[in-house]
């Protein structure tokens, strides 16, 4: 491989140029993260699982409609992705109620919405990535209304195919965090990973609160068997993949 310079380094990946100003290398690390990095700790294997996980699903998604930043996988652990300005928003999509969302509003957890709840929250660390209000959003200049028009839509879009792709693997999709850049021609691409530090999975045919889960909680609670089951997911997901060609 190139040497390439490095332009970032995030909790979950490091970011690379690449001889073509258009295309970067994301480079998938093991370390894993939570409660905004003050659990810290390593996964065996995360990176080549999470970058495998990702990179079927975003060409799953791009067959479905959805454009994104992916372009191809030259190594177990790493994506070559297309440049993109990310936006200082993460992008919660919920289906079933769980985490803060339960913490917050009192509801009990495994509380099926009537509707997929879609959230904005600030990217920043340093404030702890607050929920925000549209008004809030506004006023951070963080997206014009139109593009966030665009990313509700697009959230909401990416959720009506995850749902139904995770119950082919088994598995409920209950919430996950998406992220979204503007290219150079200023088109809003689905960025960053899809993966079960971004997802939060239970097993369908596991009843019991902790055996099911399958996702970074299990890491975040301490529940154990943390590399197992993200294993676990990439093997559904490439089965399941297969079945559809």
């Amino acid at each position: 491989m190139s040497v390439y310079s490095q332009l970032y380094e995030g909790k979950a990946k490091i970011l690379y140029a690449t001889e073509d100003p258009e295309v970067l290398l994301a480079d998938f690390k093991d370390d894993a993260t939570a409660f905004n990095a003050q659990k810290r700790g390593s996964i065996i294997n995360k990176g080549k699982i999470n970058c495998s996980i990702s990179s079927q699903l975003f060409q799953q998604l791009e067959i479905y409609g959805i454009k994104t930043h992916y372009i191809d996988s030259p190594h177990p652990h790493q994506m070559r992705v297309k440049a993109v300005k990310i936006l200082p928003l993460e992008v919660v999509v919920r289906n079933i109620a769980a985490g803060s969302l339960c913490q917050q509003t009192g509801l009990s957890v495994g509380t099926v919405l009537k509707q997929p709840l879609v959230e904005f929250y600030y990217k920043n660390d340093q404030l702890g990535d607050p929920l925000l209000t549209r008004d809030r959003l506004f006023l951070l200049e963080l997206a014009t209304p139109e593009q966030v028009d665009v990313i509700h839509n697009l959230a909401l879009q990416v959720n009506e195919f995850l749902r139904d792709f995770w119950q082919q693997c088994g598995i409920t999709l209950v919430d996950f965090k998406l992220e979204f850049g503007l290219d150079s021609q200023q088109q809003i691409l689905l960025a960053d990973e899809i993966s079960p530090d971004t997802c939060r999975l239970w097993n369908i045919a596991e009843a019991d609160p902790n055996r099911r889960v399958m996702d970074k909680d299990r890491f975040r609670r301490d529940l154990g068997n943390v590399e197992n089951a993200y294993q676990e997911v990439l093997q559904r997901v490439l089965k399941a993949v297969e079945s559809k060609t």
